[in-house]
């Protein structure tokens, strides 16, 4: 049984876009909480929460976990060149204007990170605090390199076994502790059976077009975006083995920001599943942290 609601909206361009929608447990007689945005990373969607989202929503928190344009539920650009992070703000924001939101929580994986990062850039007030799960405003240039090799290559297979296998082959050094099991989990997040029964990738092919620009090979600086994420709670989570977000990147993260933690997942690249013991932990301090705020400025 699904534990969420289907949540739909629509963007400035007249796109139909999704979010799974987790109703707070046992929060009827609570003062109302920020709820909590999940944004995912460049080829994912809300199905990266599946795991996470429900063991917020049994703590007390709403949580809406998105599915970003061209991906999953949410309907396909006309345009491939509004597969872009401020689009994707534009987005974010016409959901909080829809649903009348005015402070919130994000968790944001890789792009999801970037999103967040241009979200409190935007309108740093309505941020409670923030999850940065393996990403920075400086990002590798390895790492862009080995995801501009994949994004957007299509490929289908036969069986979940097969495109299990298939995402181990690829991903080895990311999660080299996963069993079979785990990579038929992470494969079910990632691909979606086709009208023709063939295991396929869930989003569309052509997020990979402005992606793939030349001149773009360093990665965003948005060193001044996350200046905004100063007064508030802020947890980042790094994977030991992260081609994405480098060891010296977070530490001067932490180091410009007063109230951010660092956590680092031992033996897991780009980018932790926020399954992990450590993110786990770490994300439920960051709630703790905000929710004693909240309660702060309310006493």
């Amino acid at each position: 049984m699904e534990r969420f609601e289907h949540l739909y909206w629509w963007s400035r361009d007249n796109l139909r876009l999704h979010a799974r929608d987790y109703a707070p447990l046992g929060a009827e007689n609570a003062a109302p909480r920020p709820p909590i945005l999940c944004l995912p990373g460049l080829t994912r969607n809300a199905r990266d929460f599946d795991q996470l989202a429900p063991r917020l929503s049994a703590a007390g928190w709403r949580v809406l976990a998105l599915d970003l344009r061209g991906r999953g539920e949410s309907a396909y650009a006309r345009d491939p060149m509004s597969y872009v992070p401020l689009v994707y703000v534009q987005d974010v924001e016409a959901l909080l204007e829809h649903l009348g939101v005015d402070c919130y929580v994000a968790i944001g994986t890789s792009l999801g990170g970037i999103v967040t990062m241009l979200l409190a850039g935007a309108a740093h007030e309505r941020l409670a605090g923030a999850v940065l799960n393996d990403v920075g405003p400086e990002v590798e240039p390895a790492g862009l390199a080995r995801i501009r090799g994949y994004v957007g290559r299509s490929s289908s297979w036969p069986t979940w076994v097969h495109a299990a296998r298939a995402l181990a082959e690829v991903n080895a050094g990311v999660y080299p502790d996963f069993a079979l099991s785990d990579w038929i989990a992470l494969a079910k997040r990632l691909y979606r059976i086709s009208s023709s029964g063939r295991i396929v990738l869930d989003y569309d092919m052509k997020i990979a077009e402005p992606f793939r620009l030349p001149g773009n090979e360093a990665g965003p600086d948005m060193w001044r975006a996350l200046d905004q994420l100063k007064d508030v709670p802020v947890a980042i989570v790094r994977g030991e083995r992260s081609d994405i977000l480098s060891a010296e990147t977070a530490a001067r993260m932490v180091a410009e920001l007063p109230q951010a933690e660092l956590t680092t997942v031992p033996r897991t690249g780009h980018a932790p599943t926020l399954d992990e013991p450590e993110a786990v932990a770490a994300i439920e301090r960051l709630l703790a942290r905000v929710e004693a705020s909240r309660l702060a400025t309310v006493g």
